[in-house]
């Protein structure tokens, strides 16, 4: 399948709509136009669950697909941290706690990738775990002020608090699975 034929699959037009949204998303969280932003964080999401059903579904799964998808997933995610970082609402040593973990792991792939040692990088069973906190941490954050919701900044904060906890945890344990994965090549790829 050609490269032009990919970018047009139905679920890759998803993926490039939310990468497209993105600099309106940030605009509205400095603009502090909290509704526009929920809304566009929220279609986001849809978007993210939808373009992966309609691959599934309707047999559109590409080369292009897969590697735009998580790619477009990581920066809706880290450039929110950003955002909202330098507005005030995530500490900053959480960013930086979440970016060193994510660039740690992003630097190791690419060494690994480049010299041939390994090719597989799915993520970890706490990577996902801590992926997933930072989901439902943003969405609550933002959601805190659309929505008067008794305690949601509170559970904001528990989350803000685990997400730094398990970013460097997570790292460690990713790094052991790769160092297990290349001493012994003929164990089963595991990651949890």
């Amino acid at each position: 399948m050609s490269f032009f034929s990919q970018v047009r699959a139905a679920p890759n037009l998803l993926t490039l709509a939310r990468l497209f949204s993105l600099p309106f998303l940030v605009i509205a969280i400095l603009d502090n136009h909290w509704n526009t932003a929920f809304a566009l964080m929220m279609f986001a999401g849809v978007s993210d669950g939808f373009d992966g059903l309609i691959a599934r579904k309707f047999h559109q799964q590409t080369t292009l697909g897969l590697y735009l998808d998580p790619i477009a997933d990581k920066l809706l995610l880290s450039t929110l941290f950003i955002t909202l970082t330098i507005i005030g609402d995530i500490p900053r040593y959480v960013t930086i706690l979440v970016f060193s973990r994510d660039f740690g792991i992003l630097l190791i792939s690419i060494l690994l990738f480049a010299t041939n040692t390994l090719r597989d990088f799915r993520p970890s069973f706490l990577g996902k775990i801590n992926t997933f906190l930072q989901i439902i941490a943003v969405g609550c954050l933002m959601g805190s002020h659309v929505f008067n919701i008794p305690h949601l900044v509170e559970l904001v904060a528990i989350l803000v608090k685990a997400i730094a906890i398990l970013a460097p945890i997570s790292a460690a344990q990713y790094a052991w699975i790769v160092i297990r994965r290349i001493s012994n090549p003929a164990e089963p790829k595991s990651s949890s």
